[in-house]
């Protein structure tokens, strides 16, 4: 049995996807409140997630809404089905996506796959946007709502 929650986002998703049916969410409760894991096609992976995590971070504020009317902390985990190795995460607290490495397995070389070139430079990976951005959610989160 779905509780309201998960039929929330179980809606929100089927209407982004182009595999309705694959849509699943698990509901866990731990001590840090909700934690809902959202596993699609592997097609439907980008939709859900969006240029930069734009659309999940819209899942994610949604979530938090939600939690507002229903007194919970919702945390959202996209789940790559694709390749078990990875696990996008969306939390409450965390403004950003984050990728979470799973250990390798023995089967799993290393060394048969391509390696990406690089350069000897560093990358300077924060803008003044996201700077800026961060700072505005940051302010945001300090609402009373």
């Amino acid at each position: 049995m779905s509780t309201i929650d998960q039929q929330f986002v179980e809606y929100i998703v089927k209407s982004v996807v182009g595999h309705p049916d694959d849509v699943v969410v698990e509901r866990i409760i731990d001590e840090k409140g909700v934690l809902l894991s959202l596993t699609v096609n592997p097609e439907d992976l980008g939709r859900v997630i969006g240029k930069r995590g734009v659309t999940a971070q819209s899942l994610r504020t949604l979530l938090r809404a939600l939690g507002t009317k229903n007194d919970a902390r919702y945390n959202l985990k996209i789940v790559n089905n694709d390749d078990q190795r990875e696990h996008y995460s969306i939390s409450s607290d965390d403004p950003s996506p984050t990728v979470v490495s799973a250990p390798l397995d023995e089967s799993d070389d290393v060394n048969d796959q391509p390696v990406k070139n690089s350069t000897d430079e560093a990358v300077d990976n924060s803008s003044d946007y996201s700077k800026k951005t961060r700072e505005e959610l940051a302010e945001l989160d300090d609402l009373d709502i």
